[in-house]
């Protein structure tokens, strides 16, 4: 029996769901290869995993141009060199039980950090296992780049290109896409979702979105929303802020269209198949979901960093448009609505940079390698 260890951090996170759409698509197409799907932190350090997610979530939410500075900065990395080793070597105990337990044919990691530990513990233990990075944004980031690493998983040409000029050779890197659960490449009946979500069938449904954590101006969105006279429903996904979808669920009658509140959703691909346009902060995952789709996307308070490099990508494929601010974002609603033809070039940039079938090519690939 062959098994492939799966690394990722931060629960209900797109390096998540990420893994979980590579773990679906090898148990489709090898359903006797063992897949275990491991958040690296929680098993490493749970305590560190606990840190670090809380010190980025509040560095996100109240400091965003710090966060603008550590990324992809130079020197950081070089300072943080000695800081990464060392984490790396403290939690190479724990690690090694893993590796010892699993006894792992590959490893791929959805996220850098557990890519650079494991990519040291190779070089330390002499581990003879092919290690794969899979990227979850559309431009690559320094803190992937390790010697160790076997395969590079890249989302596009110009990442490709990235890791070339950073000193990747070429035949490390496979322009397969970010892992998309097999889920969204269902179709589903509008009509039928439309009901049981009390929604009406004939007008145009906004789908809103603030990834996993429900971030972004969300409040200030329904509210600039509320004063467009068009017909259209929305649907808010909230993920983890439980305060904003009770927020939403105690206004509902005040605002003047019909609405549907989701906390956190397994149903993501349902809820993108039967909207007309989506609202988000540009998170990889998010974004190549609605691509798969086909789904117009309006950005809207982008994180400096990942979600900005996306939006770049984004823009320059015409597959999305970026609001100022929340009023902005009401107006560019109100315009595509208005203006069938413009809504339906978007759909058509999206599905032309799209890569619905991403997680099985690169389940191909893995099972290809330990063959």
């Amino acid at each position: 029996m062959k098994r492939i260890l799966l690394l990722y951090i931060s629960n209900n996170s797109g390096h998540h769901r990420a893994a979980k759409a590579v773990e679906a698509a090898l148990t489709i197409l090898s359903p006797e290869t063992k897949v275990m799907n491991i958040n690296c932190l929680n098993y490493t350090n749970p305590v560190m995993g606990k840190v670090i997610n809380t010190t980025y979530n509040n560095v996100i939410k109240l400091k965003p141009e710090v966060w603008e500075y550590l990324y992809d900065n130079p020197k950081v990395m070089n300072r943080m060199r000695k800081i990464r080793k060392f984490i790396h070597k403290f939690n190479s105990k724990k690690l090694k039980k893993l590796i010892d337990d699993v006894r792992p044919d590959l490893v791929a990691c959805s996220q850098a950090f557990p890519c650079g530990m494991v990519a040291d513990f190779k070089k330390t233990y002499n581990l003879d296992v092919p290690l794969v990075g899979i990227l979850t944004d559309f431009s690559p980031h320094s803190y992937w780049l390790y010697d160790n690493v076997d395969a590079y998983i890249v989302p596009s040409a110009q990442s490709k290109q990235k890791f070339i000029e950073s000193g990747i050779k070429k035949n490390k890197m496979f322009t397969y896409g970010i892992p998309v659960n097999p889920e969204f490449s269902t179709k589903y009946s509008r009509l039928t979702v439309l009901k049981n979500l009390k929604l009406e069938k004939d007008i145009p449904t906004i789908l809103i979105m603030g990834g996993g954590q429900g971030l972004g101006p969300i409040e200030d969105l329904m509210f600039a929303l509320n004063t467009i006279e068009l017909p259209f429903q929305v649907i808010v996904v909230c993920g983890t802020n439980k305060k904003l979808k009770k927020w939403l669920e105690k206004r509902k009658l005040l605002f003047r269209k019909k609405m549907a509140v989701f906390g956190y959703s397994n149903e993501i691909a349902m809820l993108m198949h039967i909207s007309d346009i989506l609202v988000t902060k540009p998170g990889g995952l998010t974004t190549a979901e609605a691509l798969a789709k086909g789904l117009p996307i309006i950005i809207v308070n982008p994180i400096p960093g990942q979600e900005a490099k996306n939006t770049e990508f984004l823009l320059k494929a015409k597959a999305a448009e970026k609001a100022k601010n929340s009023l902005d974002a009401a107006m560019l609603i109100e315009d595509l609505l208005k203006n069938p033809v413009k809504l339906n070039k978007l759909k058509l940039a999206a599905k032309k940079c799209a890569m619905p079938q991403s997680a099985f090519k690169i389940a191909e690939f893995m099972l290809k390698i330990i063959k």
